[in-house]
């Protein structure tokens, strides 16, 4: 027999952790070969982890809702053949901290090892080990692990208390010691002259109680992987907005004059967001900078254009890929949106379909909103909201009020890669585009 380890596959370009959602084995259960293990969600798709090996399970080194980084072990499985011992290399480390890495090696954890005379206590082997996800989370948020205390095995520190922290908003910084105060012996007797009030210490945020008849509703892991995803990109970019007003009065009566015909033909309906994606497309061609994503050191100005769009099911939000939408025809545009729909309440998007985004378009209109601010796709630098097309009295050119479809478009910026002149150029070339969208000169195919 040999005990072989099953670890965090890589489930995309970007994904560097899953979260165990569910397991679908349990200890002296028979698998074999690729069969699933667990299903895992990520930031971008829900997954299933296949088995490696043939054989029967030995141990769940993870439990359900824990986070771990890609390569870290997720369960053993012992196989036929070979000694009855793992060997060194494959055998788990008690308590699963196998592969992780002593905290006095990064700058996460300054001052883990106090100054020469330092009364700091020395940390057990558990506390003072942390996984890749819990140092990059700490190293990218300035936190000082040595203030932290874990609930996991031994006291070991997980990204769920991270997190946790992150929410509350009171977060050790790395390098500050806990501030204690001297016993009331200890006080020095006060000076005639008063000293300054020392500023007080930020409250901790209360623990929220459920009251009779609330509904408790667990977090799973999509919605803790979007949580995530979200915060990383509000503290990270700095968030700027701009807004323009586009009439699209003949984009409406020609959409309108075709769609029953295209829908008899093609077999899916086509919506005014496909246009809308197509305009954007276009205009990212012309604007370049745009389609960029900041990189610490450099800024990355995309080649291909691909448009990430949210998709809904009936309990997550999904951002498939678009990819070289400013190749695709306005159907072709369209079609690729109800696959991916579709895809996305069937449960069958994958990874794949999940990749490679550069700047996405969210469809807010579809729920009547007219105007919002989105939050940008990390590591994206803009998102566009196209609001709801709402018909308004309008003062046009000759002086006349005339009724027309007007829809806002809401753009979000990370400030650090783009500015007011280069969005606002884009959003003029968009508007333009949007208005000459009519029968005479706009095509769908």
């Amino acid at each position: 027999m040999a005990i072989e380890n099953i670890k965090m596959p890589q489930l995309g370009e970007s994904v560097t952790e899953g979260t165990i959602e569910k397991w679908l084995v349990q200890p002296g259960d028979h698998v074999n070969k690729y069969d699933p293990l667990a299903e895992v969600n990520t930031d971008k798709v829900t997954a299933e982890v296949p088995s490696s090996f043939t054989g029967t399970i030995k141990e769940l080194v993870a439990s359900e809702g824990d986070t771990l980084a890609v390569g870290e072990i997720v369960c053993t499985i012992e196989t036929e053949g070979g000694d009855s011992a793992p060997s060194e290399d494959s055998k788990p480390a008690e308590s699963g901290t196998e592969n992780l890495m002593p905290a006095a090696d990064t700058a996460a954890t300054k001052g883990m090892k106090g100054e020469k005379g330092s009364s700091q206590p020395a940390r057990t082997a558990a506390k003072g080990r942390y996984s890749p996800a819990v140092l990059r989370l700490a190293q990218e948020n300035d936190i000082d692990l040595t203030q932290v205390t874990g609930s996991g095995n031994e006291g070991r520190i997980t990204r769920k208390d991270l997190m946790a922290l992150l929410e509350s908003g009171n977060i050790p910084k790395a390098g500050e010691a806990p501030a204690q105060q001297a016993p009331a012996a200890e006080q020095p007797a006060a000076p005639k002259a008063e000293a300054p009030p020392a500023a007080a210490p930020a409250p901790k945020s209360a623990p929220i109680e459920s009251a009779p008849g609330d509904i408790e509703i667990p977090v799973t892991g999509v919605r803790r992987a979007i949580a995530a995803n979200m915060l990383k990109s509000k503290h990270e970019a700095p968030h700027a907005w701009m807004m323009i007003e586009v009439d699209v009065t003949e984009l409406v009566t020609y959409r309108d004059s075709i769609k029953a015909d295209f829908k008899k033909k093609e077999g899916f309906n086509i919506t005014y967001f496909a246009f809308f994606v197509k305009a954007i497309s276009q205009a990212l061609k012309e604007f370049p900078m745009m389609n960029s994503m900041w990189a610490g050191d450099k800024i990355i100005q995309k080649k291909d254009i691909n448009i990430s769009i949210a998709v809904a099911s009936d309990n997550a939000l999904f951002v498939p890929v678009i990819r070289n939408s400013d190749e695709k025809s306005i159907k072709g545009i369209g079609r690729d949106i109800n696959d991916l729909a579709l895809k996305a309440r069937n449960g069958k998007l994958g990874s794949a379909d999940m990749q490679g985004g550069t700047f996405t378009v969210n469809n807010t209109g579809s729920f009547g909103s007219i105007q919002s601010m989105g939050i940008i796709n990390h590591p994206q630098a803009a998102i566009v909201q196209v609001e709801s097309i709402v018909k308004r009295p309008v003062i046009m050119n000759n002086g006349m009020i005339a009724a027309r479809d007007m829809v806002n478009l809401c753009l979000s910026l990370d400030h650090r890669v783009l500015d007011g002149l280069v969005c606002g150029q884009f959003l003029a070339r968009v508007k333009e585009i949007l208005e000459n969208m009519s029968k005479q000169n706009t095509s769908v195919y």
